[in-house]
């Protein structure tokens, strides 16, 4: 990185992972590599113990941006069913849910915690029993991510979304006059989804927000 940025989790992360240290990157991202190792279980499923050579690569703005996580080692097919993205990232969730994740505790540990290991407990239970991923698959690209915010947000339609998003886009005051999105014909302020946008607006930066409409990264 070009000069010392504090990561907050980052030294409790690192206390839990010995096996994964800071590498050089000429970018603007913090890069950690190396055997990632955790123990977890889930009700009905077994206790799994596990490794996997992981690459995280936490971006300057963390945590106001989510960090991508790379596995390295080769044991993940590169291919959809296993959620990988076709740039080599493990497609750990929607931008929505892990935002929400991030920023219920936003530390490099907390990170890993809430988004990381849930992931690779589910691909252990994947690679070593054939299982589907036990906390439920969404679909590819768009269509996935459309699905999730609608089941985050309680709406009923994808096509609901988009203007909800708007709606947590605008200061409180301007959203409240806007037509709720949940399809009832009133303006949001008058409406009980009132209650769903004002949790999403203190948790998703409004930056943030304008790329997922906008579809730009």
């Amino acid at each position: 990185m070009p000069a010392p940025i504090a990561i907050p989790g980052l030294d409790e992360f690192l206390n839990d992972q010995p096996f994964i240290s800071i590498q050089p990157s000429n970018g603007n991202s913090l890069l950690l590599e190396g055997d990632f190792q955790f123990c977890a279980e889930h009700e009905g499923h077994p206790q799994i113990n596990d490794t996997y050579n992981l690459q995280i690569s936490i971006p300057q703005e963390f945590p106001r941006r989510v960090p991508t996580v790379s596995e390295i080692g080769g044991r993940i097919p590169r291919v959809n069913d296993f959620h990988v993205n076709g740039n080599g990232t493990l497609c750990l969730g929607s931008r929505i849910r892990l935002m929400a994740r991030l920023q219920a505790e936003p530390t490099v540990h907390g990170f890993s915690k809430t988004c990381i290991v849930p992931y690779l407990y589910a691909m252990s239970l994947k690679l070593t029993h054939g299982q589907d991923f036990i906390f439920g698959e969404l679909r590819h690209g768009i269509d996935g991510e459309l699905d999730d915010y609608k089941e985050l947000l309680g709406l009923k339609r994808n096509n609901q979304v988009v203007p909800a998003l708007l709606c947590l886009l605008k200061k409180k005051r301007l959203a409240n006059k806007m037509p709720c999105p949940c399809g009832c014909k009133k303006r949001l302020g008058k409406c009980d989804f009132n209650v769903a946008v004002r949790k999403f607006r203190n948790v998703l930066p409004k930056a943030w927000l304008r790329e997922v409409v906008t579809g730009k990264r």
